[in-house]
């Protein structure tokens, strides 16, 4: 009788090797190391393979490193996109998107660590990946802001500072969410609220605002 595994496609198999390279280096992260810090021995032989496996999928960990970045700004884009799109009321936008980015945050550990540990240091290559993501990001939210027709009259230059200001709000916000206690409910929700309220200044500020008038 056949093992699932011997049912698997050759690409299936490939994608299932890749991935566990993948979160052998979150694993590693999660003991405490830096991204860095890691070698392609150690991420093979945490992953259950030789060394040379690692090569049929990365060439080196920096380029492990590039799907990480890819993967989470994907799926995140993917996730708060369906939560402004979704038919939530304007004035509760604001909060579901929070609460869906705190899950993503909560669900997804190993790789906020990563982030925001490549975000302001290690390898030059992440760190400019992550701004790319941030840009991509950035992009996204003012073109779907333009389609619910908030801040119709303001300068797309503008809407795409003030959306750049959300984005960067959501990552800074990351590192206090992975320091929460675990079953602290109350610790939590204070810090929603607060990650709310943050977000609704900028954007009350956003609408105020009249170029060249400095505020």
């Amino acid at each position: 009788m056949s093992t699932a595994p011997d049912k698997l496609t050759r690409t299936e198999r490939k994608d299932l090797t890749r991935a566990s390279l993948i979160q052998a280096a979150l694993d590693l992260m999660g003991e405490g190391r830096s991204f860095t810090s890691l070698g392609i021995r150690e991420i093979a032989r945490e992953a259950g393979m030789v060394p040379n496996a690692f090569y049929r999928h990365f060439r080196n960990t920096d380029e492990l490193g590039l799907a990480l970045v890819e993967e989470v700004g994907i799926s995140l884009r993917r996730l708060l996109r369906e939560a402004r799109q979704g038919g939530v009321a304007p004035a509760e936008r604001v909060r579901t998107s929070v609460q869906v980015y705190c899950n993503y945050v909560k669900q997804n550990r190993l790789l906020f660590l990563f982030i925001s540990s490549e975000r302001g240091g290690g390898s030059r290559i992440l760190r400019l990946a992550i701004r790319n993501e941030v840009r991509h990001f950035t992009n996204e939210m003012a073109q779907d802001f333009r389609s619910i027709g908030a801040y119709p009259d303001m300068p797309t230059a503008m809407l795409q500072t003030v959306c750049g200001l959300i984005v960067n709000t959501m990552l800074a916000a990351a590192p206090e969410m992975l320091d929460l206690p675990p079953e602290q409910p109350l610790l939590e929700a204070e810090m929603v609220d607060t990650f709310v309220q943050q977000l609704q200044i900028v954007l009350l500020g956003a609408g105020v605002w009249r170029v060249g008038g400095g505020g």
